[in-house]
């Protein structure tokens, strides 16, 4: 199969995979009966601490249509918890959630990517494309592609990431550094662990001219 990517670029490929989305599942819950009006996708407007427009009405998860993905809709139902039974105003901080599509190979990312900064600042980027050592052992060609993304106003790491084997584990451990705000420097100090591959990810010197 041929595919033209939107930069013009064309690719060769076995299969084509299709990324539809979702649709909130919210009919029949009676939302009109307490003056709930959703969105045009189905989803249940709410503000940052999952309140809806009607007294007592609280959503999270799915329904909500902000982020889909399990972990966000346990962390969303924890903030609602400690906001409404513990006297802890707590609001869910949707930034900087990783998020993996199990493929093969995986592609696993955690902050913005390089066209969201773009938009929104100057930026540098930090990539590479290699095989893994243990892959050059096993004659394997299977390749790895890492990306940081850095705003330059104060060089922190934006966006992390990740596409071949193990992408998921590795931006697990990268988003909390992404989360914490840590600079490109910082990265860059952190002592590599050899032989693995995600020890590029703090070996990156050379910024990125495309």
């Amino acid at each position: 199969r041929v595919v033209e990517l939107s930069d013009r670029n064309i690719l060769e490929v076995d299969q084509v995979m299709f990324a539809i989305g979702r649709k909130p599942n919210t009919e029949g819950l009676g939302l009109e009966t307490v003056g709930i009006t959703v969105d045009d996708d189905g989803a249940i407007p709410v503000d940052e601490f999952s309140k809806t427009s009607a007294d007592g009405v609280w959503a999270v998860g799915d329904v909500t249509n902000r982020i889909n993905l399990t972990p966000v809709a346990i962390r969303e139902g924890h903030a609602f918890a400690d906001t409404e039974f513990n006297n802890k105003p707590t609001a869910f901080d949707h930034d900087t959630v990783p998020a993996a599509v199990f493929s093969q190979p995986s592609v696993s990312v955690v902050g913005l990517t390089e066209a969201q900064a773009e938009a929104r600042f100057k930026i540098d980027i930090y990539q590479t494309d290699f095989r893994p050592m243990k892959n050059i052992l096993a004659k394997d060609d299977e390749r790895m592609f890492m990306k940081l993304v850095v705003r330059c106003s104060d060089d922190v790491v934006v966006g992390c990431h990740v596409v071949g084997p193990e992408a998921a584990e590795i931006v697990q451990m990268a988003a909390i550094a992404v989360k914490a705000g840590l600079t490109k420097r910082q990265w860059d100090e952190t002592c590599a662990l050899h032989p693995t591959a995600a020890e590029e990810l703090v070996t990156l010197r050379e910024k990125f001219v495309g």
